[in-house]
């Protein structure tokens, strides 16, 4: 990290301040519709700001269709969602060619995947040839159909969603296509006002409706100005070190999680996490992370990239039970 000066952090910080106010308005509009969930309203603003991917796990009925439809609304980007079944094939996501008998060619017939905001539905339903199509298109936001390559529009962020409930006949996401998405968010169930709010909301004369109120080019102007959020080489050190405790917990005093981890988190968790943490810092209209910022985003990022020992599954310890004894051990700078 280059060196920087209280002088250089001030204008930075004043120049976030004011190309950052946007957000609230986009938070007005989405209070609008989306009662509770703050948490996952925040999550997809942090993957919308660090040009991530969301992974949402929750049961049925919790706004996660709502959530992002709204948002695409609010930014007047094209919204796609796509049910994974499991006789979906790769050619219904990403299209095919088509054979024309009047001009006696092949053309392309684009899939839904065209889109700017996808919702793939119970990502996990589908076989792994089509989640590996839809995160070939997550990776390298381009697609191939026959010899013809298309670059996907920006902003492009897919949502999938999991159901933890029903494990019977779904198809788990292998590590390394769960790895590409940049946070791993778990959501819950409303509180008893918040559900009388949403109960009173859906049998009401008219359902509130949402405005545009931010164009995307603003929303890549803010990506950009997100990588500029100062972060120091302590902080770094700090994300550097909770990453590499899932790795090396022996290292950091914690040889009591050596047996529960079969797996630590992959470079990309570091990535990630730095980049969750500056957007997180945009959203709060600041210039330069906090280390409660890697904290807030940690267990988001974090979550989906730790690998479980069977010892661990019998002892019915959870992912989140380890990063909650990583993030107590590990000095904050």
């Amino acid at each position: 990290m280059e060196p920087i000066n209280s002088a250089d952090i001030q204008q930075l910080n004043e120049k976030i301040e004011k190309e950052s106010q946007f957000i609230e308005l986009i938070r007005l509009e989405m209070n609008k519709v989306i009662i509770g969930q703050k948490h996952m309203v925040n999550s997809l603003l942090i993957a919308l700001l660090a040009d991530g991917h969301l992974l949402l796990e929750g049961v049925p009925g919790l706004a996660k269709t709502l959530a992002i439809k709204t948002l695409s609304q609010i930014i007047d980007v094209k919204f796609q969602r796509i049910q994974f079944t499991p006789d979906l094939l790769p050619a219904d996501l990403i299209g095919t060619m088509v054979y024309s008998p009047r001009n006696e060619e092949f053309y392309v017939k684009k899939g839904p995947i065209f889109a700017n905001f996808i919702l793939a539905d119970e990502i996990n339903r589908s076989p792994s040839k089509v989640q590996s199509a839809l995160l070939e298109a997550m990776q390298e936001r381009q697609v191939t159909i026959g010899e013809h390559t298309f670059k996907l529009d920006e902003p492009f962020m897919v949502m999938a969603t999991q159901n933890p409930i029903e494990q019977e006949g779904t198809y788990p996401l292998p590590e390394a296509q769960v790895d590409r998405f940049m946070l791993k968010t778990v959501i819950s169930y409303p509180n008893y006002e918040e559900e009388r709010l949403i109960l009173r909301e859906n049998i009401g004369k008219t359902f509130p409706t949402v405005n545009k109120v931010v164009d995307k080019e603003k929303i890549l102007n803010a990506r950009k100005l997100v990588r500029e959020v100062y972060i120091s080489d302590k902080l770094e050190n700090y994300i550097l070190d909770i990453v590499f405790a899932t790795r090396f917990p022996e290292r950091y005093s914690l040889e009591k999680l050596k047996p529960l981890i079969s797996y630590g988190a992959s470079p990309r968790a570091s990535i990630f996490l730095a980049l969750a943490a500056k957007a997180l810092a945009f959203i709060k209209r600041r210039g330069y992370v906090f280390p409660e910022d890697v904290r807030e985003v940690a267990y988001d990022v974090l979550r989906h990239r730790i690998g479980l020992t069977y010892e661990a599954e019998a002892e019915n310890i959870k992912q989140d039970d380890i990063i909650a004894q990583i993030l107590d051990k590990i000095e904050v700078p």
